[in-house]
């Protein structure tokens, strides 16, 4: 901070760590919460600061809040210059008096515990294993930022507001339910990701599709970011598409009324967005139920994508041993089978 700059108070609320870091988990969202504001902060400017842009100026004096919020605190009236309302673009003269009033974000929300009743298949002092239900967000973001595992996790394990994103290695879509592995230490979680690199995670779904697929194959489909819609991902060969790979077999064949449905196991080798959704409707056999890729004209017949993650395996980062976790299905993909007259062998 230059010379003479100094403020009443200091900063209340500042954004998290992972809001910083990365934006594929936070869109900047500026809905405010006048309620809980935290009280005023002042200002004197220094000479030195002659010349620069107010809104420039406020981002060097805290930097711990995003030039876009702070750019709507000066729209939205929550700064003045000497008693006025500021404007981003205003040069300042170097001896003013700025009043800033910084104002709460649904974000700063987002890391806060929650109660949130959780099933946990495992635990000790390394991992937890959670079995996660549709309908439940893993990570805070734009459009959810409370009410997630996230949440979830901190209220039942405090200490893990010291592990990056509470621990969490990997997510499963809202939709999706079943298996999912937290660390609790920020070496088991770093163990963890480069497990998931190595591929040497194994992940095992259950996935209801339209149509009879082949017994078993593999769909080896690179994936990227649909370009005419940015909430699908697609089977592409551009340069920015990551490698994709999924290993299925088909368990079992049904109808829902009229209509052909198998049962399919699809084991992971990568984990993309959507890989499985992805890649099966891109082989022909959308997920029944699949909001994004599957058959519109059939979304009566369940209420999201009819996909479970059944079984996990792992090496366990502290003791070396092979792990593997397995849940029951979710009991509205069970009736759905029993629907279909699905019956198969394990």
């Amino acid at each position: 901070m230059a010379n003479n700059v100094k403020p009443t108070k200091t900063p209340i609320f500042a954004e998290t760590e992972a809001e910083l870091e990365s934006d594929a988990f936070f869109e900047d969202e500026t809905t405010e919460v006048q309620d809980s504001a935290p009280e005023r902060i002042e200002f004197r400017l220094n000479p030195q600061m002659c010349g620069e842009r107010l809104d420039k100026v406020i981002s060097r004096l805290m930097p711990e809040y995003s030039r876009s919020r702070i750019q709507q605190w000066i729209d939205d009236g929550f700064v003045t210059v000497d008693g006025k309302p500021g404007k981003g673009k205003q040069a300042v003269l170097g001896h003013e008096v700025l009043i800033i009033e910084p104002q709460t974000s649904v974000q700063d929300l987002a890391f806060e515990a929650e109660y949130i009743p959780l099933n946990v298949v495992f635990e000790d002092d390394t991992l937890i294993v959670i079995h996660k239900p549709a309908g439940m967000v893993v990570h805070p973001a734009a459009g959810n930022w409370t009410g997630t595992l996230l949440n979830g996790l901190l209220h039942r394990w405090p200490a893990l507001k010291n592990v990056p994103r509470a621990g969490i290695v990997h997510r499963l879509d809202k939709e999706t339910s079943g298996l999912m592995v937290v660390a609790k230490t920020l070496t088991a979680q770093t163990d963890l990701v480069r497990q998931l690199q190595e591929r040497t995670v194994s992940r095992e779904y259950y996935a209801l599709v339209w149509g009879a697929p082949n017994l078993s194959g593999t769909i080896d489909a690179p994936i990227a970011r649909n370009p005419r819609d940015r909430l699908k991902m697609c089977v592409s060969r551009s340069m920015f598409a990551k490698p994709a790979v999924t290993h299925f077999r088909r368990l079992a064949t049904g109808m829902l009324e009229k209509f052909p449905v198998s049962l399919v196991l699809c084991k992971l080798e990568t984990g993309r967005t959507h890989q499985i959704r992805v890649h099966m409707q891109h082989h022909g056999f959308a997920l029944v139920g699949d909001p994004l890729y599957g058959k519109s004209h059939l979304a009566r017949f369940f209420p999201r994508q009819a996909l479970h993650a059944k079984r996990l395996g792992l090496i366990h980062p502290d003791t070396g041993e092979e792990c593997l976790w397995e849940v029951d299905l979710a009991d509205d993909l069970q009736q759905l089978l029993e629907q279909a007259n699905l019956e198969w062998a394990e």
